[in-house]
């Protein structure tokens, strides 16, 4: 058992888990403050990765990340590196500053491996995020994720969106839209139609104006039906989406191990970990299927080994993130996972990832 399962984990544990994970936050940063300690780390992070993958036109040093909702502010981009994640997705960032939603707003569901947010995009804002970003010495691919303001009604989206593209997009390796949050009320209803369509358009003509276009990828949520999935994967190709992020958190609380009573204690909120991970595989299966294979998907959800990282992998995900597994792992979570999947591509006689992208699907 590590350090962090046996003394550092049941202490966080006691705490809040909003609490716990400013804490945490505060943890990494302090250990990997000095740079030698951090490039040590990394040394032995990287080890027995699978190896650099090429997406969007981007090299990733290996195909694990951080889900947006770790590191909203992009204040733990150099640590996360150094721990062995191959990309950090900061955010989701909005054009002003937030506070999110009243706390409590974090809960764990330790008897399910999984956690309730109700967060609501609490962040500093892209001025403030977009300047910590310009300063911030990088060894791994960063995307930025956008959402839009709470107090923006979906008719004025477009513009709020807009506005945030055009600051993170300087210093955003690749911007996640995020239309799939069920803790900002009503935008999900963007992930719908014409709605759909006005925002991925604009955002694309706004990004065919800079010199140097960054990829764009779209989040969408665990609880669309297949035909709806459909229309997004329609949406996205039509205005020229690179990737598709499957998935979200989920309102769903069906088959959970945690007492219905207290689920209804803990009250709304999207629910990550274990519970998700099997949808999840189904969306990154039907999205490869309406494609053709031709739609790259980035999965998340229910990561906790790098068995479960293989089977989305298989489902059809090129790149895969983490949030919750992290959460629940620790420290060594990267590090464990990739070595894990470079023991399973050997095992089965894979040269690399992208041999086995989508082997588990028919297209």
């Amino acid at each position: 058992m590590s350090l962090y399962e046996s003394l550092l984990k049941p202490l966080l544990f006691r705490l809040p888990a909003e609490t716990a994970h400013e804490m945490g936050a505060a943890f990494l940063r302090a250990g990997l403050a000095l740079g030698p300690v951090r490039s040590a780390v990394a040394r032995r992070c990287a080890g027995d990765s699978p190896g650099a993958v090429e997406r969007f036109g981007l090299t990733f040093p290996n195909p694990l990340g951080v889900a947006a909702g770790f590191d909203k502010n992009g204040k733990l981009v150099r640590e996360l590196s150094a721990l062995g994640f191959g990309f950090v997705e900061v955010g989701t960032v909005t054009l002003r500053p937030q506070e999110g939603n009243p706390k409590p707003r974090l809960f764990r569901l330790s008897k399910d491996l999984a956690l309730i947010n109700r967060l609501g995009f609490n962040n500093e804002g892209a001025e403030a995020v977009a300047e910590r970003l310009s300063r911030t010495e990088r060894e791994c691919v960063v995307g930025v994720n956008i959402g839009r303001n709470k107090d923006v009604e979906n008719r004025d989206a477009v513009e709020n969106y807009l506005a945030t593209f055009r600051i993170v997009h300087p210093v955003a390796d690749y911007v996640t839209v995020n239309v799939s949050s069920p803790n900002t009320p009503g935008l999900r209803e963007l992930q719908e139609g014409s709605a759909l369509d006005e925002l991925l358009y604009a955002l694309s003509e706004c990004n065919a104006g800079f010199e140097a276009r960054r990829p764009v990828l779209l989040k969408i949520a665990p609880d669309l039906e297949d035909e709806q999935i459909e229309t997004v994967v329609e949406a996205a190709k039509r205005n020229g989406i690179e990737g598709i992020i499957a998935t979200n958190t989920t309102i769903s609380r069906e088959g959970l191990a945690t007492s219905p009573e207290e689920i209804e204690l803990i009250g709304a909120g999207g629910l990550s970990g274990v519970p998700v991970a099997a949808r999840s595989n189904e969306v990154i299966r039907t999205i490869r299927s309406v494609s053709g294979g031709k739609m790259p998907v980035v999965g998340v959800g229910g990561i906790f080994t790098a068995e479960d990282a293989f089977g989305k992998i298989v489902a059809g995900a090129c790149l895969v993130q983490a949030y919750t597994g992290f959460v629940y792992r620790g420290p060594a979570f990267a590090h464990e996972i990739n070595r894990g999947l470079t023991k399973i591509l050997k095992k089965r006689g894979l040269g690399s990832i992208d041999e086995a992208v989508g082997i588990g699907s028919r297209v």
